[in-house]
């Protein structure tokens, strides 16, 4: 592994505070051994970003278990370092850009919508329908804003990134889960408007290797608008995404 500069000298921190506070990592809390330390006050986890010169690579060192097991998908680990994995990037943009990634992962993975969702809703009535759909309103944008972070701001199909147009696709359906079910990212797809009410109504849904799948109710011009022989698979399942699409398969019928 690539060793830091150690003490990492005024570039390497000057760039590494720059792409940590960007990324919404930005309480400093120190160096260990040529490793920069720094939190974020949104999201949970620990990052360490070190530098072995300031013109790079750059080291990124994680100590949150489900962003770990999502990254793998994203860049390799390296051996060592302060948190569970570390990764090497041989440019700053590149480090920007994983970084932006981790952050999105942080904020967007069990459990933190579910804290957001108590926080918000913790003093708010249940007594009524019209208080309790209140409640299910919350919980609907918190789950939202998580799969915005999530898949990225853009649905892994179309490609459409306009918030508009797009749609939180809750798998298995609300009124079939519980709390922590309702607001899990694994148990969502971020999909624009018409393969949402497509997928919602059982007209489509996905293999475990992401393929599509079409019911034969589906119309010529309704599969035609979809472009469902075009699009590519979803890409980066969790083994919890195809444990909730098999649940759908079965419930429509595919």
């Amino acid at each position: 592994m690539p060793v830091p500069e150690n003490p990492p000298g005024f570039v390497v921190r000057t760039f590494a505070q720059k792409a940590a506070g960007d990324n919404g990592y930005r309480l400093d809390c120190g160096i260990v051994e040529g490793w920069l330390e720094y939190e974020s006050t949104t999201a949970p986890g620990t990052i360490w970003i070190a530098g072995i010169s300031g013109n790079g690579p750059w080291l990124l060192s994680l100590n949150h278990a489900g962003v770990v097991a999502e990254m793998g998908l994203l860049a390799p680990s390296l051996p060592a370092g302060p948190g569970i994995a570390s990764y090497l990037f041989g440019t700053l943009a590149e480090l920007h850009v994983a970084l932006d990634r981790v952050y999105r992962l942080a904020v967007s993975l069990p459990v933190a919508p579910l804290d957001r969702f108590r926080a918000q809703t913790v003093d708010l009535p249940r007594t009524t329908e019209a208080e309790r759909l209140v409640i299910q309103r919350v919980g609907q944008d918190v789950f939202r804003e998580a799969l915005l972070d999530y898949w990225g701001g853009r649905c892994p199909l179309t490609g459409i990134a306009e918030p508009a147009l797009l749609r939180a696709s809750h798998i298995v359906p609300w009124s079939d889960c519980t709390d922590e079910q309702r607001l899990d990212v694994h148990n969502g797809l971020l999909l624009s408007a018409l393969w949402d009410a497509a997928f919602d109504r059982g007209l489509v849904s996905f293999r475990d290797d992401g393929g599509v799948l079409i019911s034969s109710k589906l119309g010529e011009a309704a599969r035609a608008a979809l472009s469902a022989d075009l699009v590519q698979p979803l890409s980066g399942l969790r083994t919890i995404h195809r444990t909730n699409l098999a649940s759908h398969r079965a419930r429509h019928g595919f």
